[in-house]
């Protein structure tokens, strides 16, 4: 390859494994540099952004989420992933599937439209990474996620429960949960929620690892908790980042203090690789809150990170240089 074919990967490429170099600062932005493509034949994982906010309490923007964790993707797709110490798309097929195209002006549509829109990357036998938008977007895609697999686990990292009081109508991103247990989407006794700091008179049968839970004890008791809670369930992960402290994610609806530090939360992340994933969503990321892009950066790391776990599955072998 010349360098005057170098760049531009999200719309010149034309396969779906590998990469070459691109500027940084510059060229056409997707999720790592992928390929911009609905064709789903031979993919792995397909990206997908839902920039729907609606459903926000406190603080809207996260409907500017997607954008911007690809932007803040741009530097880890200019090297081996860390600590891993491998290109995950040597192995793994990953794709940019663009956005769902959801009408806000016709709430009554929101969550067939996600639903559809999930439904038809599964369909395809692709896993789907979705970005949000508020976590309400969560919900939709757990409908189309039950349908193809039953109910299944929850891994759930947040500040908040979202398990508050539901009519089964609303639309609202802090009591979706529960209207997913009523359902039968998930299966309650294998899920966990990880990083809460907010109150609820119930915990409605999820396994709390609260917060200062995680601090007291470290991530290696609470990978241990996690771990031995969901086994080898299907298991959908949703992360919300303002599990997070507000020093590590300011760009968020709805911050509260006391959170993770990025560091436990990449820790914990990096080591669920035996788990049997069958999703991934990273969701409120509000960039007009954001400092220097720090929330962003973070999302786009744990979600490259997720990546790397998939990549792994499929036969990428570690390479770790240093302590790790």
């Amino acid at each position: 390859m010349s360098d005057m074919d170098n760049g531009d990967q999200a719309f010149m490429k034309k396969d779906v494994y590998g990469r070459w170099p691109e500027m940084t600062y510059g060229g056409a932005l997707s999720f790592l540099r992928r390929k911009y493509t609905r064709d789903l034949e031979g993919v792995d994982v397909a990206v997908s952004g839902v920039p729907f906010d609606n459903a926000v309490t406190y603080r809207p923007g996260s409907r500017l989420g997607p954008r911007a964790i690809r932007q803040a993707s741009v530097q880890l797709a200019e090297l081996d992933a860390f600590p891993f110490g491998f290109d995950p798309f040597d192995t793994l097929a990953v794709v940019d599937y663009g956005d769902c195209m959801v009408d806000p002006h016709h709430p009554e549509t929101v969550v067939e439209t996600i639903e559809s829109h999930i439904s038809g990357i599964l369909d395809k036998g692709v896993m789907p990474m979705t970005f949000g938008g508020d976590h309400f977007v969560t919900y939709p895609i757990l409908r189309a996620i039950h349908k193809h697999h039953g109910p299944v686990a929850l891994l759930h990292f947040d500040a908040h429960c979202d398990t508050w009081p539901d009519d089964g109508k609303r639309f609202d991103h802090g009591s979706m949960f529960l209207r997913a247990k009523n359902e039968g989407i998930l299966d309650v006794s294998k899920s966990c929620q990880v990083g809460l700091r907010t109150a609820n008179d119930t915990d409605h049968g999820f396994e709390w690892l609260t917060a200062p839970w995680v601090h007291r004890n470290g991530t290696e008791k609470t990978l241990e908790a996690i771990k031995e809670r969901i086994g080898d369930h299907k298991v959908y992960v949703t992360f919300d980042i303002d599990c997070l402290d507000p020093a590590f994610a300011p760009g968020t609806g709805t911050p509260v203090s006391g959170g993770l530090t990025p560091a436990q939360a990449l820790e914990i992340v990096r080591n669920l690789g035996d788990l049997n994933i069958v999703g991934v969503d990273v969701v409120e990321v509000a960039p007009a809150y954001d400092v220097a892009e720090v929330t962003a950066i973070n999302a786009a790391t744990i979600a490259h990170d997720f990546l790397c776990l998939m990549a792994i599955k499929k036969g990428a072998k570690p390479n770790p240089v240093g302590r790790i």
